[in-house]
């Protein structure tokens, strides 16, 4: 063979490994994007930046928008890096990254810690729109047309002023983060996702498990379930976590209702009121943290007359409804989801999934990423890490998902209450760093015990 046809043969060869290294029906970005970085903060180890990317990944020369990025170097120059995959979805990453205080002494002194507002999300394009809701139980199928139409039209309006609206959710941030990656330089992601953010972390693995080193899903969320089974399970989180929450009023003389009958005074007091759906996400909003005794408090002031604020995380719908298909035609199908709810949680009665039903009514499906079975074939397990009494991200949620990644998935269970583990104890946190420090991955049926 020639010279000259050697290297043909050769240039022929290395393209086609090129184009089979990215997943088929996709095409490749034109171009490696760059981070274009600022500062942003008094800090002088933050640093902020843009990373310009397609609108739409499937027409990669068409309109693009900009990822919101910051960097905090690590305190002993270490050129390791850790991405951080924020949740909500709604929760920015730019801001976790300004804080500085998501993770351990030690993972700051080793890795340069990254993250980014998702797209959809805060300075990625997020829209400057009401996306509020109004709480309220639906009761009639007038309710469900007034609702459905006022979601259409707020997500008209937030549909002129995101550029990326039409084009949120996970699919996309998949390929931003993998976008990501090799803007920063990095030949395989390490990567920590936060409750809703472990579906980013699951998808990635899951699309690019060559391009994995190592992966955390802290407070696990569950992409496999219908709208049924995500209403009922979101109700068992809750209702398991207050019950968790009366063992411990009967345990605690800090409880102000220690002594007394905690889930007879709760239910009259949810009886007697009109705004009884929102009452009921009290103990939603207040066991994430956890805070039990806040809690207590709220149910004495309800049964004395009084009405403590309910305040529960936005919710970005451009990108949980392109996740997840609320497909629930109408009122009677609504109400077979407030029915489920209440078998599943007598005392919590309806639990957040129908809060994010009423969010997506009304949303155009099929959606853009429809819920399926995870197949990963990492060659490092990912590591997950939940509370057995996950008010949100409940821990059926974890074991539905650690038995789906089979062999390519480690559970570690953190055996006491919050939304979110890493960091409660020296267990918790060590698990974590030893995993993204050292790649060990614990032994099945681990866990670490309460604080």
């Amino acid at each position: 063979m020639s010279r000259r046809a050697l290297i043909a043969s050769l240039v022929t060869l290395v393209t086609g490994l090129a184009l089979a290294a990215s997943p088929p029906g996709h095409a490749a970005t034109p171009k490696q994007p760059r981070i274009s970085w600022t500062v942003c903060d008094d800090d002088p180890a933050v640093r902020c930046g843009k990373l310009r990317l397609p609108v739409d990944w499937d027409n990669p020369h068409g309109a693009t928008f900009e990822l919101a990025v910051a960097r905090r170097a690590a305190r002993t120059k270490s050129d390791r890096t850790l991405v951080f995959g924020p949740g909500g979805p709604g929760d920015s990453g730019v801001e976790r990254i300004l804080a500085g205080d998501r993770f351990s002494p030690e993972i700051l002194d080793e890795f340069n810690t990254v993250s980014f507002d998702p797209r959809g999300v805060g300075r990625s394009g997020g829209a400057q729109c009401d996306l509020s809701l109004d709480n309220g139980l639906l009761t009639s199928q007038a309710d469900f047309d007034a609702v459905t139409a006022s979601n259409r039209a707020k997500w008209a309006a937030c549909r002129a002023v995101s550029p990326v609206w039409d084009h949120a959710g996970t699919a996309g941030a998949v390929r931003d983060l993998d976008a990501l990656r090799a803007a920063l330089g990095l030949r395989q992601l390490t990567f920590h996702g936060s409750s809703y953010g472990t579906l980013l972390g699951q998808q990635y693995a899951e699309r690019y498990p060559g391009r994995v080193r190592a992966v955390v899903l802290e407070s696990v969320f569950d992409h496999s379930l219908d709208v049924r089974e995500f209403v009922r399970t979101q109700a068992l989180a809750a209702q398991d976590a207050f019950d968790e929450f009366v063992a411990w009023c009967a345990a605690e003389t800090a409880c102000v209702l220690h002594g007394q009958d905690v889930r007879a005074i709760w239910n009259t007091v949810l009886d007697a009121r009109k705004n009884r759906f929102e009452l009921a996400m009290l103990p939603i909003a207040r066991l994430a943290a956890p805070d039990r005794a806040r809690l207590a408090r709220d149910i004495a002031a309800l049964r004395d007359g009084a009405d403590p604020t309910v305040e529960l995380p936005p919710l970005v719908s451009s990108v949980f409804c392109a996740d997840w298909p609320a497909a629930v035609p109408d009122f009677g199908a609504y109400e077979e989801l407030v029915r489920t709810a209440r078998a599943a949680a007598p005392d919590v009665r309806y639990g957040g999934g129908l809060l994010a039903v009423r969010a997506c009514l009304g949303w155009p499906q099929p959606v853009a990423n429809p819920p399926h079975r995870l197949d990963v074939h990492t060659r490092t397990p990912l590591l997950l890490l939940n509370s057995r009494h996950d008010v949100r991200t409940g821990h059926v949620w974890a074991t539905h998902v650690a038995a789906q990644l089979g062999r390519h998935g480690r559970l570690v269970t953190y055996e006491g209450s919050g939304h979110g583990a890493y960091g409660n104890t020296p267990c918790t946190t060590a698990v974590v760093d030893r995993y993204l420090l050292d790649l060990v991955v614990p032994p099945r049926g681990a866990s670490c015990p309460a604080a």
